[in-house]
């Protein structure tokens, strides 16, 4: 199983994270591309940290939206969202050529990744940017959406993930960051969902029922309050009890 979080995300004098201990936990890192969040020298250093670690790196695109974390929604025009997604992958492929890795995958973020999931017109415009400048990049997207089938439709390698810290709903949906519990902070609580999860394919929703998720990568949002502590036990839990975690398309367990 992968394990991911987003990382890169401080902006000048503003933390966010804990990205050199997180990257000692993790196998993929969603590196922001400086729309959402990130400046050009921490990225770069978060880069050159996941490099030496042998995390692998993925492109972390959001909308053009410091101020709002790119979690706002957004309704941009198709050939701008191309235009934009087309350009923080490559200022990302650039540093993290400089720091001696490279972009292997591509995750939405925050707004965007949500409104994707189900709006095929921006969908069409993120799987064209893949397209133009990669189309061997992986699309990270979420599990049961209907973006999954259609990028593969389109022929990109798809791979879905799990988020460890956020509620679901009844239909498999992440429950909205405004209602009540829909981030989770128990660490031990998250670490035996994750468990759970990855021995039965099921995640207990915010109603208490069972929800199927079908997924090959499980996130701990980097921002999150003790996300490196939640991230720690899930980690040494699926070793103790004999689950390998290895970045999905690697060869080896880390």
């Amino acid at each position: 199983m992968d394990l991911n979080s987003d990382l890169g995300e401080s902006f000048g004098a503003w933390a966010m994270g804990d990205d050199a201990t997180m990257l000692e936990i993790v196998t993929s890192a969603n590196v922001a591309c400086g729309f959402h969040a990130g400046d050009p020298n921490g990225i770069l250093t978060t880069l050159r940290a996941a490099a030496e670690r042998g995390v692998q790196v993925g492109a972390h695109v959001g909308y053009r939206d410091l101020a709002g974390f790119g979690r706002r929604n957004m309704d941009v025009a198709s050939a701008d969202l191309t235009a934009e997604v087309i350009y923080q992958i490559g200022a990302l492929q650039g540093l993290a050529r400089a720091a001696g890795t490279k972009v292997s995958y591509v995750k939405p973020h925050g707004a965007l990744y949500n409104t994707i999931a189900h709006d095929m017109r921006q969908a069409e415009a993120v799987i064209a940017a893949l397209g133009a400048v990669d189309p061997s990049l992986t699309l990270m997207v979420l599990a049961g959406s209907p973006l999954e089938q259609r990028a593969r439709q389109a022929g990109l390698s798809v791979v879905a993930e799990a988020f460890a810290d956020r509620a679901y709903d009844d239909g498999g949906q992440l429950v909205s960051r405004k209602l009540p519990g829909a981030v989770l902070h128990d660490a031990d609580v998250v670490a035996q969902r994750m468990l759970r999860f990855v021995r039965e394919g099921v995640i207990r929703s915010i109603n208490g029922h069972d929800v199927r998720v079908d997924a090959q990568s499980i996130c701990v949002h980097g921002d999150s309050p003790g996300a490196v502590e939640m991230a720690r036990q899930i980690r040494a839990l699926f070793l103790r009890e004999g689950v390998s975690l290895a970045a999905f398309g690697a060869g080896g367990a880390a």
